[in-house]
């Protein structure tokens, strides 16, 4: 009975394998948006307005050179864990100046983005 089974199972994947497998080709990728062809990744504008902080980095910029006073000899990795660890020890209400800056970061990033973009389009319609 045990040759049976063995047998009927053997035949049973011999015939799953032998029939022609038809592979369908993956199709050739469009190029993502903002990249060059075979050259790379689009060269970025030296003049293109600095992206706002957010919140944590304002807190980290300010507390990075008491966390390297407190703990001498610690390395970058260790600096970011005792800020990770102290931003998320402070309340809402320590945070919140640091809330405000980003705030007010993110609202000089967008007015500098607009002036930069309608600059951008001034050129294009001038040449």
């Amino acid at each position: 009975m045990a040759r049976a089974k063995a047998a009927l199972t053997e035949s049973k994947s011999k015939t799953n394998y032998s029939a022609p497998v038809s592979v369908d080709m993956p199709k050739a990728k469009a190029p993502k948006k903002g990249v060059r062809g075979e050259g790379g990744k689009k060269k970025k504008d030296p003049n293109a307005p600095k992206r706002g902080l957010s919140a944590y980095m304002f807190f980290a910029n300010d507390q990075r050179d008491t966390v390297r006073e407190e703990n001498p000899g610690i390395s970058f990795g260790q600096v970011g864990k005792v800020l990770g660890d102290k931003w998320k020890a402070l309340s809402a209400k320590d945070r919140k100046p640091y809330e405000d800056k980003a705030t007010e970061d993110k609202k000089r990033y967008e007015t500098e983005k607009l002036a930069y973009q309608n600059k951008d389009e001034d050129e294009e319609e001038s040449s």
